[in-house]
């Protein structure tokens, strides 16, 4: 069986390339560490006129009616050039939950980029992003509430990633803010955390590829006894054990994709492989990219630690491989047992 991305996907993934390669520039994600919010002024306002804060959400809705595998190329982008914006707690997660749970007039303002959404889901003991957001979407055992920002409490909590701004979120529920409750709240607030593991998995990918491409070219440039140090055969292995690593785990990042645009029985354990192999091969790539550069990669002035930190960052986001390898583990043991009942 070939798998391949059709070319409608590839012209929009193309389409935000050309974008972050103009507005999304090392300097800019610079700069985005020490100002007031942490992101790349003006940017989200033209990713939401490229559709993508809506990609997930109905045509009616002024989305543009796609699903999460022509999104998963974008997410890739996204992590490709480090963009401190919150695409994956607005596009990848908040506008297919308000679509599933028929918030119309929120799904509406989030995918024109009207409004920006946060996320508090109770894995995680903090909110990214919350003090930009204009919707905070909070999790209590299995209700999702949508809480105005002006209602909430903030804390900030420091971050190894200087444009990843965490913050403890002290709210009070309600009968108003809740969106869902019971049985078809957990299932929204599983399918939530799936989407969440893939989107950040496909992130890490491209961080990988953008950490492996500039070693190369480093590499390339960098001499020692009258060599470029890309030609020493230990340098090889580092970048080619770099190169698979990649190409290994990029596949099954698309296939969880797959599997949550066509509502697959077993997405929650794929995107579980996902998340756990793209933690791995991007922490592995991070290592090789670090050692391949020498002491210059320690340097905060080198821009290689922003994609670093990014890695490690969303290498623990949506669960760390660790945690999703015990879940692909239960989730095979639970088939198997079915399987032979």
């Amino acid at each position: 069986m070939r798998f391949a991305f059709p070319p409608e996907s590839l012209a929009i993934r193309d389409s935000v390339r050309a974008l972050l390669l103009r507005e999304c520039t090392p300097g800019r994600v610079r700069e985005a560490w020490s100002n007031a919010d942490g992101r790349v002024p003006g940017l989200w306002a033209q990713l939401a006129a490229l559709g993508v804060p809506g990609m997930l959400a109905p045509e009616e809705r002024g989305g543009l009616g796609l699903t999460e595998l022509e999104l998963v190329l974008v997410m890739e982008e996204s992590g490709r050039f480090a963009m401190p914006e919150p695409i994956v707690e607005t596009a990848a997660v908040a506008v297919p939950l308000l679509r599933d749970v028929d918030a119309r007039d929120l799904l509406q303002s989030v995918t024109s980029g009207a409004k920006v959404v946060a996320l508090g889901l109770a894995e995680s003991p903090f909110v990214v992003g919350a003090e930009t957001a204009d919707i905070v979407l909070m999790e209590q055992a299995g209700e999702v509430h949508a809480v105005e920002r002006r209602t909430i409490r903030l804390e900030a909590h420091p971050s190894i990633d200087g444009s990843r701004r965490l913050f403890h979120v002290k709210w009070q529920p309600s009968r108003e803010t809740c969106l869902v409750y019971a049985e078809r709240g957990k299932r929204v607030v599983r399918e939530a955390r799936d989407r969440g593991a893939v989107a950040v998995a496909a992130q890490l990918i491209g961080l990988a590829r953008a950490m492996l491409a500039t070693t190369v070219d480093y590499v390339k440039a960098r001499h020692q006894f009258g060599k470029p140090v890309g030609s020493f055969q230990a340098v090889k292995h580092h970048l080619a054990d770099a190169l698979i690593a990649i190409e290994m785990a990029a596949p099954v990042v698309y296939r969880a994709a797959y599997s949550l645009a066509r509502g697959d029985a077993q997405a929650s354990l794929h995107a579980s492989m996902a998340k756990a192999m793209a933690s791995d091969a991007a922490e592995l790539v991070a290592r090789q990219a670090l050692q391949c550069h020498g002491a210059i990669g320690y340097a905060f002035e080198n821009d290689l630690h922003l994609w670093m930190k990014r890695v490690w960052a969303l290498s623990a986001a949506w669960g760390d491989a660790t945690s999703h390898r015990a879940r692909v583990s239960r989730g095979l043991f639970e088939e198997s047992q079915a399987g032979g009942m």
